[in-house]
């Protein structure tokens, strides 16, 4: 039997679109955006009689389905994760999944309440190196974590106005700068299994290029975590000029890290290994280095990110057919890797500050948390609106705006148009 799948955004979802049309274990149902281009552009890509389309979710929500998938816009999923929840649906939401604190309690708690399965879609745990550290580690190949690195650069200058498109009020460009930082400190929280405590956040003051696409945030951001065990991890992300994606970790025994990009010697796809087998003792002939192996490489080829946007719909999937060994990403291990993006930021605006970080995983400290509605987006924030950088949020003049909506208009007219921002939505950027 097929999960019957039901998308909530037609652009970022082709992504898990694609899955389900070449899957054994699911199919979509329903596709559902604002946009009526993009729902254009799913019918006459998929050409699936099967699907039903949507352009609102009030009619969406309706549809027969088993699960929804939400890749609408990144500071909006928490909402939709618990109408769609409350309604009966299993749910995977892509990055992010929610805002700020009274999000993250109110989808913990519709989690709790209705038992249904909720999997973050963070795909980068899933790509070949970093996925492998954590199977490493979890035969404790490098000891116990003591200290780790995690970048996630990308200059999305280039590509703003695919990824904004033009609009003055996308969520991109209002974003502080450590609120996109799972992409860099999921794998790492993954592979542990361990709870972040504590927090100091740094910003990157230099703006130059974010503001002349619109953006009004730091340059990047940088949390310091510490761990349950007192491990500390070093997280950077955002805007630098060279982008980078790496991830390394040291133990008790050992260091693990995957290729630099640079170095054009494997990147993701391949992993080094230095590790002894007892803490005390080193020796290098034990260095390694090799190409790991999901074992379902023949199914991933045309998916994005390493592959890792098969896996995680995979799990999902076999998680909601009742597979125990599936390898989801729950609601707690989700808000393990945001929260300290939120905290870092408060530690920025309190100068640089170290910040405990809750654990909603306790009743009673939800209830700290419970109203508080912080955060950088005027329509979710109230009166507890934060500034979008630390020396405030800056003024741009609508002609930026203006100039990023023209490109983004020129790119869709293209004749190789539709687009070259879909085939990002696919995966082969983000």
């Amino acid at each position: 039997m097929k999960i019957k799948i039901g998308v909530l955004g037609g652009y970022r979802g082709s992504s898990m679109i694609n899955y389900c049309e070449r899957a054994d274990n699911a199919e979509v149902v329903a596709i559902c955006d604002k946009s009526e281009e993009v729902l254009n552009y799913q019918r006459e890509n998929l050409k699936d009689d099967n699907i039903t389309y949507y352009d609102n979710f009030e009619d969406f929500i309706k549809h027969d389905m088993d699960a929804v998938v939400l890749a609408n816009y990144a500071n909006e999923h928490a909402p939709f994760a618990v109408r769609a929840l409350k309604q009966g649906f299993h749910v995977f939401s892509e990055v992010l999944p929610c805002q700020n604190m009274k999000e993250a309690v109110e989808l913990v708690e519709a989690v709790e309440e209705t038992g249904l399965i909720y999997a973050y879609g963070e795909n980068y745990c899933y790509m070949p190196a970093p996925y492998e550290m954590k199977k490493l580690y979890k035969q404790g190949k490098i000891g116990e974590f003591e200290y780790g690195e995690c970048e996630y650069i990308h200059n999305c200058e280039p590509i703003w106005q695919s990824i904004t498109y033009g609009e003055k009020d996308h969520w991109r460009n209002n974003m502080s700068s450590t609120f996109y930082c799972t992409h860099s400190l999921g794998p790492i929280i993954h592979m542990t299994g361990l709870r972040p405590i504590s927090v100091v956040g740094f910003e990157g003051i230099k703006t130059e290029r974010n503001l002349r696409t619109g953006s009004k945030s730091g340059q990047f951001g940088i949390e310091m975590v510490t761990l349950e065990n007192g491990g500390i991890i070093k997280s950077i992300h955002g805007g630098l000029y060279i982008n980078s994606i790496w991830y390394s970790a040291y133990g008790s025994k050992g260091r693990m890290e995957c290729g630099r990009e640079a170095t054009n010697d494997g990147h993701i796809y391949k992993i080094f290994v230095d590790s002894d087998e007892y803490s005390g003792g080193y020796d290098t002939a034990k260095a390694e280095s090799y190409e790991p192996k999901h074992g379902m490489e023949d199914k991933v080829e045309g998916f994005g990110h390493g592959g890792s946007d098969f896996y995680s719909m995979y799990n999902f999937i076999e998680k909601i057919k009742g597979n125990t060994e599936a390898d989801t990403i729950d609601v707690y291990e989700a808000l393990d890797m945001f929260l300290p993006g939120i905290f870092a930021y408060r530690s920025i605006l309190k100068g640089n500050t170290p910040m405990e970080i809750p654990d909603l995983r306790d009743k009673n400290e939800r209830n700290r948390w419970r109203n508080d509605t912080a955060c950088t987006d005027p329509k979710a924030a109230g009166d507890m609106l934060l500034p979008t950088f630390s020396k405030g949020t800056p003024e741009i003049d609508d002609s930026v705006y203006e100039h990023m909506k023209k490109l983004w208009e020129e790119e869709c007219h293209r004749e190789d148009g539709n687009y070259r921002a879909m085939a990002f939505a696919q995966g082969s950027k983000k």
